[in-house]
């Protein structure tokens, strides 16, 4: 059975302010959980309407039934269980290989395609700016689908970071060179930008190499690629030139 006080942490978990004060974050499925298990995140507690998930000890399970699942769950359509994790500390960035940028992403789900995406093309470092969704974001958690373990993750003064690295600097522009014709560096720092207004102007002024996705369409009347289908397509040539 899940008490009160334990329904009113985890709904304040719903919310980045209460995720930051209390350290924890909350994430829903077998598959997202068992590899958060797997990894090096600390298990807080662990809610599950099955008898499952044995090796976890005793102490830190709890079966509950679905009405008391629908109480906590952010899903619309629970899964069968829920699990609170401790927020690990961020590692060092470091200055080197293929890292993404992400310039004031806001969409949960795109971030966590992103994610998935870092995490298939073996890219170890995601920096964000401040204004990126949060990491722990429920809908970004569940849309890693357990990239989240295996990709470092540090929210960073962009601007400060991009006017000090010694790596090049990538964004793409409708006005960049195409990708397809470009030679890759196996190092540098991508930038991938908001949804809605691309790159921000200030990021901009530093990019050393403006690159483009050509539109092949007959028309030419479609305005821009969705931002993690853009990351795919810039991973898959960055990877394959090197």
């Amino acid at each position: 059975m899940v008490s009160k006080n334990q329904i009113k942490l985890i709904s304040s978990l719903h919310q980045k302010k209460q995720r930051s004060a209390n350290q924890l974050f909350f994430a829903e499925g077998v598959k997202v959980i068992q590899e958060l298990l797997q990894s090096n995140f600390e298990l807080e507690h662990l809610y599950t309407t099955l008898n499952d998930f044995e090796t976890v000890q005793a102490s830190k399970r709890t079966l509950i039934n679905e009405q008391e699942l629908k109480k906590i769950s952010a899903l619309t359509t629970p899964n069968s269980c829920l699990a609170v994790f401790k927020m690990p500390s961020e590692k060092v960035v470091t200055d080197s290989g293929l890292i993404v940028a992400l310039d004031d992403i806001r969409d949960p789900g795109n971030l966590g395609t992103i994610l998935r995406l870092c995490d298939w093309f073996g890219i170890k470092q995601v920096i964000c700016s401040k204004e990126t969704v949060d990491i722990y974001n429920p809908k970004v958690v569940q849309a890693t689908m357990g990239s989240i373990t295996r990709v470092n993750v540090n929210y960073i003064d962009l601007k400060t970071f991009l006017t000090q690295t010694k790596l090049p600097v990538f964004g793409t522009f409708m006005d960049g060179a195409n990708i397809y014709q470009s030679e890759l560096p196996q190092e540098g720092i991508i930038i991938m930008g908001n949804e809605a207004n691309g790159i921000s102007e200030e990021i901009e002024k530093i990019v050393t190499s403006r690159l483009s996705i050509p539109r092949f369409g007959e028309l030419q009347k479609t305005e821009s690629l969705n931002v993690a289908t853009a990351t795919a397509i810039i991973l898959s040539e960055f990877k394959r030139n090197s």
